[in-house]
């Protein structure tokens, strides 16, 4: 791992993090729950023990309870803690004049009161808190209060609740580290494609291959394998216009190295004027090729950010075809332009434009002169079209004219306008020329629906 990668988040630690905070909350809910739970039930066994001795110490028929002193303790029962529901009871009989019959346990004599049920004491010095239930019998004669120790009421509440509590305690490292093992090994296909993804090579023709069978990874690996096929796809036409470009300069600057060494010879005024006319022709053609490599890459990059418009195809010709009367004028060769009138189209103005420029061009500079050169649009079938038509190749053009007029090198022009219609989703092609053309290059656009 890279450092980079060692600093950057980790999917799997926030997983788990996630999964681990919504467990230990999950459980505070529950044991705070079960701790609520665990001292209501206490309560409610306690005041229940208070009043069952209390009805059942009403129904007997007993006599006075033995002293303190010879009162029988409660027996010990080595498992069970001193509150584990044997607490310490006191029981206070009297009669309807408030008189004590009978006593029995530690509790401090509570004041007399002619309420029945359950109350709150403090009895003692110092005084201590005494939870107790007053009951009368069915003839208003005898009074029973039962008495227990508030603090032991309480710690009977709290073994409760903290005996309810402590399975999750110890439950919830348990399943903390199942959790992280479970997650763990459910992200490990996860991670296997992400080493897959890594290992790609982009300048290899390689294709992910999913290793696991599962579904939510099949979208993951077309799309990866999509991106790899328009990546090899992008790399092979690179390598092809860098040997285009290579071939289109290495005559001009051959020919300028040559020029420019037999300029250093003993040459007649006359062949020194040609070899400089020569090199200053060379270093335009290499200008040009240069020029239009820059268009390509222009049009490669396709200007997203502008808006389709509707373009008048005829008004776009008419413009561009008035940009190269000069140059047409100085070459010799004849332009016009032939179509429907008020056709539209969905374009960019400039790529559209580019893309006419460079046919154009190719047109001038790779025709000889006295040729006929046509600009025309319209429609049909297939869409809305746009072509560039010339009659440079005829019989009674010389061979070596032609040699040097060859379609080869029209290749990267080419490319501009294919790159070009590749963004208005139309293509570019050369088609069989109509009368009195011999080449015809064709765009065609989608129709405005």
């Amino acid at each position: 791992m890279t450092p980079a990668s060692l600093r950057q988040a980790s999917l799997t630690r926030r997983l788990l993090l996630w999964v681990l905070a919504a467990l230990l909350l999950v459980w505070a809910g529950f044991a705070a729950v079960g701790w609520r739970t665990g001292v209501h039930e206490a309560g409610e066994l306690t005041d229940g023990q208070l009043a069952s001795t209390a009805a059942l110490m009403l129904n007997l028929d007993l006599p006075p309870f033995v002293e303190a002193s010879r009162e029988t303790a409660r027996a010990v029962i080595p498992s069970l803690k001193n509150h584990d529901y044997q607490p310490s009871l006191s029981v206070l009989v009297r009669d309807a004049g408030g008189r004590v019959l009978a006593r029995s346990g530690d509790a401090p004599l509570a004041p007399f009161s002619e309420q029945a049920g359950f109350a709150d004491l403090a009895l003692g010095t110092p005084p201590a808190l005494w939870r107790s239930f007053s009951q009368w019998d069915a003839t208003h004669a005898r009074q029973v209060m039962v008495l227990v120790r508030a603090d032991e009421r309480d710690e009977l509440a709290s073994d409760v609740a903290g005996q309810l509590a402590e399975p999750g305690l110890w439950l919830l490292p348990a399943v903390a580290i199942a959790l992280c093992i479970a997650i763990w090994r459910g992200l490990r296909p996860l991670q296997a494609l992400s080493r897959d993804v890594a290992e790609l090579e982009v300048d290899k023709a390689e294709r992910l291959q999913a290793r696991h069978p599962y579904r939510e990874f099949n979208s993951v690996v077309r799309s990866i394998n999509t991106l790899m096929g328009q990546q090899q796809a992008s790399l092979e036409r690179e390598r092809q216009l860098a040997s285009e470009v290579a071939h289109e300069l290495r005559t001009p600057l051959s020919s300028i190295a040559l020029q420019a060494a037999s300029l250093r010879g003993e040459l007649s005024p006359a062949a020194r004027e040609q070899a400089l006319a020569q090199i200053g022709a060379d270093a335009m053609r290499a200008g040009h090729v240069i020029t239009q490599l820059l268009a390509l890459a222009r049009a490669s990059r396709s200007d997203l950010q502008q808006q389709m418009q509707r373009l008048d195809l005829g008004a776009l010709a008419s413009q561009v075809v008035a940009g190269y009367a000069q140059a047409s004028w100085e070459s010799g060769h004849t332009l016009s332009v032939q179509g429907e009138d008020g056709l539209e189209v969905l374009g960019h103005p400039l790529l559209l434009e580019l893309a006419l420029r460079n046919l154009v061009d190719n047109a001038l500079q790779h025709t000889p002169r006295s040729t006929f050169i046509c600009v025309q649009w319209g429609r049909d079938a297939a869409g809305a079209w746009l072509q560039v038509c010339d009659d440079g190749t005829t019989a009674g053009v010389a061979g070596e004219e032609l040699a040097s007029h060859s379609p080869e090198r029209l290749g990267l022009g080419h490319k501009i306008v294919s790159r070009v219609m590749d963004v208005h989703g139309g293509h570019f092609a050369q088609i069989p020329a109509p009368m009195p053309f011999t080449r015809c290059y064709r765009m065609v656009l989608p129709l405005i629906p």
